[in-house]
């Protein structure tokens, strides 16, 4: 059995505002131990769940968070940019057999801890078929196509609500329950790591491919917080404008679905000044 760990980190127990989880500052530092104990709790469960093999892919921000020197020894991990399905690279090659979303949160315009969808601001809300999307409903759509289900998600509680909707067999671990924004009320590393093992551990009997799911063709809509940003967005072919700050985009599959996300929200990125957005 191979379970794929895709690893965010605004989910991870303790975090609650930017600065736990941005590149280079102090906070960072700290909480990549919070992070990297969270990985590891859901590693060791799912080996005492009878796993063979547990591939971690890093998903957040530059992918490079987590301390590998601290990585549970049984597992490998995948880490950095560029990778041909971002945050759940490896579920395509047909041998992993169940996915863990770990340190995930709510999507963009939503209740959650730090919630947004792929940037951090400028995207207001993300919709497939009409349904308000976070990166979690995004990345078990692209996993069903490749016959492999969500089997664990830890986050805070809205994160864990969230999956209830897109992953309803799936367990879910809340390592701290939503404020704000940015607050929380927080579980120590020593109590969310035991509650992710366990879960993990049980997690692991439903890590069973199924045959790929063929959902589409999928509509994605995207809504940002400025105009300009829509206008660049339609640069991408096939994206068009469908309001004054919204655009969107069909794709038969989710694989197509989420590459053009991923080039939209590029471009987007890069249209964003330092002051006005």
């Amino acid at each position: 059995m191979k379970i794929l760990i895709s690893a965010d980190m605004e989910g991870a127990t303790g975090v609650t505002w930017p600065a736990d989880v941005l590149p280079g500052s102090e906070q960072w530092q700290r909480c990549r131990s919070l992070f990297t104990s969270d990985v590891n709790a859901a590693i060791a469960g799912f080996f005492a769940g009878g796993a063979d093999e547990v591939l971690v892919n890093e998903a957040h921000w530059t992918m490079r968070n987590l301390l590998l020197e601290r990585l549970d020894e049984r597992a490998q991990m995948l880490t950095g940019r560029h990778k041909s399905l971002s945050m759940v690279e490896g579920v395509q090659h047909g041998d992993v057999d169940g996915i863990a979303f770990v340190g995930y949160h709510t999507g963009a315009g939503t209740e959650g801890v730090l919630a947004h969808t792929y940037l951090a601001n400028s995207i207001t809300g993300v919709w497939v078929n009409g349904t308000r999307a976070s990166e979690g409903l995004l990345n078990s759509l692209v996993v069903a196509e490749y016959g492999v289900p969500v089997v664990l998600v830890t986050g805070d509680d809205r994160t864990c609500e969230d999956a209830a909707a897109y992953a309803p067999r799936a367990h879910g671990v809340a390592v701290k329950d939503y404020v704000s924004r940015y607050a929380a009320v927080c579980r120590p590393p020593a109590r969310t790591a035991a509650d992710i093992q366990a879960a993990a551990k049980e997690a692991a009997a439903l890590a069973v491919r199924h045959d790929p799911a063929r959902g589409g063709p999928f509509a994605m809509e995207l809504e940002f917080d400025a105009e300009h940003l829509a206008g660049a967005a339609t640069v991408v072919p096939g994206v068009e404008a469908t309001g004054e700050r919204r655009v969107g985009y069909t794709t038969d599959t989710m694989y197509e679905g989420i590459r053009c996300f991923k080039a939209v929200t590029t471009i987007v990125s890069s249209a964003v000044e330092e002051q006005y957005g």
